[in-house]
């Protein structure tokens, strides 16, 4: 694990029909690797949703592995405003930073795509602190996805 990493990433945001087969399958590897193995999470992560979204990957340097990953939900697919979604320091890279980064350039990105519009996402409630810290405000009640608390959390 690195610590105090203060690198700065390397982002590229592709839409699905253009990434390519190994990003779509390093994508698809580290989501598994944290959302369904570490979290201990029997989940259809493959939700047709893709297909529409942009996908963000932070890496050191452009040849270097995966370090951080979100996907952009276009408005009126999971919710009415924009989302980030899926959104994963990759394992080896934990206390970084890396994630503060990601959801900084992942905000940046959807209020440049989607402006006026807010952002909207589904929150792990123990990382209710990290995304205040981002700005989110949590609205409505904690509810279960696939056996975790979660919480819809705006960005205005």
């Amino acid at each position: 694990m690195i610590q105090n990493e203060t690198h700065k990433l390397s982002w590229k945001l592709t839409h699905f029909d253009e990434l390519t087969t190994k990003e779509l399958y390093e994508i698809l590897r580290y989501r598994a690797e944290v959302f369904v193995v570490e979290q201990n999470c029997v989940y259809q992560d493959l939700d047709n949703k893709d297909l529409h979204c942009f996908h963000l990957i932070g890496r050191k340097s452009a040849d270097a592995p995966l370090a951080a990953y979100t996907r952009i939900v276009p408005p009126g697919i999971s919710f009415k405003e924009p989302s980030i979604g899926r959104v994963l320091t990759a394992p080896a890279f934990r206390g970084s930073s890396y994630g503060k980064q990601l959801m900084q350039e992942s905000i940046r990105i959807v209020t440049s795509k989607y402006p006026n519009q807010g952002v909207r996402i589904g929150a792990q409630t123990y990382l209710d602190r990290f995304y205040r810290n981002l700005g989110f405000e949590p609205t409505g009640s904690v509810y279960d996805e696939d056996g975790i608390e979660h919480v819809e959390m705006v960005l205005t």
